[in-house]
């Protein structure tokens, strides 16, 4: 066995080296972004049979060996259709990854404030509000269902956009740095949520799970019924915030 090994030592090219490198890239990529989440109890229940293949094996357990084996396809097609969201997420990371993450966190922070003010505010009306911010993954394609606005975020524009009768009022607001790209954005709905009945028909909420389980995109909500303000990350709904509670939240999630 140490002969194996040493020999397999010897052998080793920087081609083998660059192999491993870029399949642990990808496997840290992928449980980054599946933690927290229902997939990455799958993913452990994953790795355990992949250890229970090589034990089988290497043990010469032949029939729990050709078991295993026999049934690996099908699992293999299963995972993808239990981990399509974050299948399509992972791989929407990769097309739309961004190298100018500290100019747009140093732009986003200078007027994100407006934003905790215009949520304080539209909650303490009980205005409901739906502010969906772009971290790495690009959201213009949920922007160009909207209408443009390409304005400097600012409080007033804020409310003004989710005061009620307002024709934009229904939408989505997609922040993009330190402007607002677009308003009255449609949204997706969620493939699977946790948030009970009573939030079958508040569509803002489940907007927001929906957005967040597709990209990285926190999403801010304000419930029109109660005036709580809630913060959708990573398909998780953080409920009951306040102004200062909000703003740490998103300033950690988004660093």
């Amino acid at each position: 066995m140490f002969a194996n090994i040493i020999n397999a030592l010897a052998n080793f090219t920087l081609g083998d080296f660059l192999d491993i490198l870029l399949v642990t890239i990808i496997l840290y990529s992928f449980f980054r972004l599946i933690k927290d989440t229902k997939a990455f109890q799958m993913a452990i229940g994953l790795g355990i049979v992949g250890i229970l293949f090589i034990i089988t094996r290497l043990g010469k357990l032949v029939v729990s060996y050709t078991l295993i084996k026999i049934f690996t396809p099908f699992l293999i097609i299963a995972l993808i259709i239990l981990f399509q969201v974050e299948l399509r997420r992972f791989l929407t990371t990769i097309g739309s990854h961004s190298f100018r993450r500290p100019i747009f966190f140093k732009a986003l922070t200078e007027r994100l404030e407006d934003v905790f003010l215009a949520v304080d505010y539209l909650g303490s009306k009980k205005i409901g509000a739906l502010i969906a911010i772009e971290k790495e993954i690009s959201l213009k394609g949920y922007a160009d269902r909207g209408t443009k606005i390409d304005a400097v975020i600012s409080k007033d524009l804020l409310v003004s956009i989710f005061f009620p009768h307002s024709p934009l009022h229904d939408g989505a607001v997609i922040i993009q740095e330190n402007k607002i790209l677009a308003a009255g954005c449609l949204l997706p709905l969620p493939a699977s949520h946790n948030l009970g009945e009573e939030f079958l028909a508040r569509t803002r909420h489940l907007a927001a799970i929906g957005l967040s389980q597709e990209t990285d995109a926190p999403v801010i909500v304000v419930s029109e019924e109660t005036g709580n303000i809630s913060l959708a990350t990573k398909g998780r709904l953080k409920r009951g915030l306040d102004k200062e509670r909000l703003k740490q939240y998103l300033l950690d999630y988004l660093k």
